[in-house]
This record gives structure tokens, C-alpha cells and sequence, in this order.
């Protein structure tokens, strides 16, 4: 297991700055957001991602994920909370189209940064259209994806969510079953499944290797506002012997865009917390 911190609370930050702030605190890895105002992929450039690139091999980070789970850029204008929509699930196919679109590019940005996978989620359930045909739709834009994915060796986890299509461990689970592809998994957000009330090892266990990337945050009082490690209500211990117990050897991704007011205070405070989990190995950090 190793310890990434996600550069979704750095949005007041620049990419360069946002990698050498994780890199000096003490993490190995970096998820990226695909989106405004970092990796959006519709208007990054390619010089762009050169810099980028070579910034992460020269401070011999990993990079555990591209979050492609939202869409601010596509709105052209700043927001404070994530937004999915338009999502792979959109009744408009135009919508649609430009998300399949906009997630295959993120596979691109993956496999050039050298990361193995990105996050994607279902979106909310939209009025005009059943929830089940919206499931229909998502499994449509999936099985586009999978297929780019495998061409590209990116794999695309889904992130469930209260109040989104996909919403529960067991939602999930079937979609995966129904799909069966072994390019197609989760990004495990155990904030999101506290919220749901599910039990925390068994949601580890029931997916065990199709588990690609994992999102870490506390919750207080059942409140979905992600906090840092340690403040809140969960409990962590039981969580990484679970993956210990499943072998997980991927990254476990400390998740705070709450913390857009001091980032670089949230990464230090969750990764002292986290330290007495999981050993951080410095030296044996990607060259």
C-alpha cells in the first residue's frame, strides 16, 4: 500500500506547484484532476503535459489516478462543489457523446503520465428519464471506454456515491458483474461507503481485486463533507488491515477539495496521521 494525496484541494494552485507541495510533505504519489483549473483534457496542451511529466519523474513521484469524475471545466466558470453532469449516463447523446469523449482523452493523459487507471462515476439521476434506462445508457458509454482503455492499458474504475445512479457497493458489484471486463473496476471511496452505512471490510473484501485506486477522507456525524484522516468518526485500523488481509499493493488517495483554504496543512496533518498505518518507504520511490 502507498499513500498519494489528490490534487483536487490544490485548485488554488498551479500542477507544478500543487507536485512539488505533495512531493515535500512526504507522498509518494499524486491523483490528478482532470478538470479545471488543472488537467482539463479540452484544452490542456501537449506541452503542457510535457512539463508536467517531467516535474513528476524529476521528483520521482507516482501518479495514482487521473480523476476524470467531474466536469467544472465544462462549464467555463468556477464552482466550489464537484459536478458530474453531463455525464456517461446523459439522456442527450450530445452530452453523452462529449463525456465518452472527454474520458477517452483523460485514458490518453493516463497512459502518458503512467498512470494504470482513471476514476469515472455514473452521474446523478437526471428528471425525464428512469432511473434503470439511465443505467442502460451508462453501460452503453462503459463498454466504449473499456474497450479504449484495454487499447491504451488504462483501466477505468467507477466511484459510487450517495445520491448518484450508481450509489452503493452492491449497485456496483452488479454493474461490474454485468460487465466483465477485466479493465473495468472501482475506485473505492470509504467516506462514501460510511455514509451508507455499509461495513467497511466486507466492501473490501466483496471486491478485493477489482479494487484499482482507493479515496481516504473522515466524516463526522454522518455529514458528507470529507475531512482530514483522523477528525472524524471512522475508524481506520480495521480498514487497512482489510487490505492488508486482500493484499492491496495500489494507492490509497487522501481526498480533501474541502480543504481548498490550506491544502498543504490537510496533506500534512492526514499523511502524519496515516503514517501509523502504512510504512512510507521514501527510497523506494519510482526513478
Amino acid at each position: 500500500m502507498k499513500l498519494s494525496f489528490s490534487s483536487n484541494a490544490f485548485v488554488r494552485y498551479s500542477i507544478p506547484e500543487t507536485l512539488r507541495h505533495v512531493s515535500e510533505i512526504g507522498y509518494e504519489g499524486i491523483e490528478l484532476l482532470a478538470d479545471a483549473p488543472h488537467l482539463y483534457a479540452d484544452t490542456i496542451t501537449a506541452d503542457d503535459l510535457h512539463i508536467v511529466k517531467k516535474i513528476i519523474r524529476d521528483l520521482r513521484l507516482s501518479v495514482s489516478n487521473i480523476n476524470a469524475n467531474t466536469a467544472v471545466g465544462w462549464y467555463g466558470r468556477t464552482f466550489w462543489e464537484p459536478l458530474f453532469e453531463p455525464s456517461l449516463a446523459n439522456p442527450d447523446m450530445n452530452l453523452r457523446s462529449w463525456r465518452i469523449d472527454y474520458t477517452k482523452k483523460c485514458v490518453d493523459i493516463a497512459e502518458f503520465l503512467g498512470a494504470t487507471c482513471i476514476s469515472v462515476t455514473s452521474g446523478r439521476p437526471v428528471s425525464g428519464i428512469y432511473p434503470e434506462e439511465s443505467v442502460e445508457l451508462l453501460e452503453d458509454s462503459l463498454k466504449q471506454l473499456i474497450a479504449y482503455g484495454e487499447q491504451k492499458s488504462v483501466r477505468i474504475g467507477m466511484e459510487y456515491e450517495p445520491g448518484l445512479l450508481i450509489e452503493s457497493a452492491d449497485e456496483l458489484i452488479r454493474l461490474l458483474e454485468r460487465m466483465d471486463s477485466a479493465y473495468l473496476g472501482v475506485n473505492l471511496d470509504l467516506g462514501h461507503s460510511y455514509l451508507l452505512g455499509e461495513n467497511p471490510v466486507e466492501v473490501i473484501n466483496k471486491f478485493s481485486s477489482r479494487i484499482f485506486h482507493v479515496h481516504l477522507e473522515d466524516i463526522i456525524r454522518n455529514k458528507h463533507y470529507h475531512r482530514i484522516p483522523g477528525t472524524g468518526d471512522i475508524c481506520f485500523e480495521p480498514i487497512f488491515e482489510a487490505f492488508s488481509e486482500i493484499a492491496y499493493d495500489g494507492f490509497l488517495s487522501v481526498e480533501l477539495y474541502t480543504y481548498q483554504h490550506d491544502p498543504v496543512g490537510a496533506a500534512t496533518e492526514s499523511i502524519h496521521f496515516l503514517k501509523r498505518f502504512i510504512k512510507l518507504n521514501p527510497s523506494e520511490r519510482p526513478s
